[in-house]
């Protein structure tokens, strides 16, 4: 039985599983969850203490949460994989992982959040203070990332996570020139990130603060 992801493919935490697939040349079967699958909103109900995609079934396995699912997808890859052996390095890309997940993608979605609502319930002091916070972050990753990917020259779970925060990121409050920058460049050529980048473009209309004529 194939392997079932479901989500959707305009997601920022889709794309990591997406991209980990891709990376490792795992086949799936993509269920997208949306207005027009309402079998597939009911099983990520059952899947997610949320319903928030995206999850995985393997049969009678399945698993919600980004990270867990490209943990998951890492185990059956026959590839070199997306986790480091040496431990030290391993502990360094699930670190940047979660900074780019809970310090990139969380003050992103923050911003795109106000700019979901309302227009009088919008509060500029919220998108204020996320965009702060990534300036802070920002700064600090254009330190830390010193080496073609983000940990070494090996491309880890931790690319599969700054690919979408990044990408996304950059939409709603620019990533200034430099190290961070180039990264992001690099990102969006790898040929994983590169085919889920298009598989989401038909859905660049969503976004609610207008898709830029770029990327």
């Amino acid at each position: 039985m194939a392997l079932e992801l479901y989500g959707h493919p305009f997601a920022a935490f889709v794309w990591k599983p997406l991209v980990a697939a891709y990376e490792l040349q795992i086949p799936f079967v993509f269920r997208m969850v949306d207005p027009e699958h309402p079998e597939h909103l009911a099983k990520m109900a059952e899947l997610s203490p949320t319903g928030q995609f995206p999850a995985l079934v393997d049969g009678d396995i399945k698993i919600t949460q980004s990270n867990a699912v490209v943990e998951y997808l890492n185990q059956l890859g026959q590839s070199e994989g997306l986790i480091p052996t040496d431990p030290q390095l391993a502990l360094r890309a699930r670190m940047l992982t979660d900074v780019f997940d809970d310090y990139v993608a969380v003050p992103m979605q923050q911003i795109v959040a106000e700019a979901l609502r309302p227009q009088d319930q919008q509060d500029p002091r919220r998108v204020a203070e996320a965009k702060a916070n990534l300036d802070r972050t920002y700064d600090w990753l254009s330190r830390q990332i010193q080496s073609e990917w983000a940990v070494a020259d090996r491309f880890t779970i931790a690319d599969c996570a700054a690919a979408p925060a990044l990408f996304y990121a950059d939409w709603v409050h620019a990533i200034p020139d430099g190290p961070l920058k180039d990264y992001r460049t690099r990102l969006l050529q790898r040929p994983s990130v590169v085919r889920t980048v298009n598989e989401a473009r038909p859905y660049r209309k969503f976004f609610p603060l207008g898709a830029p004529d770029r990327d």
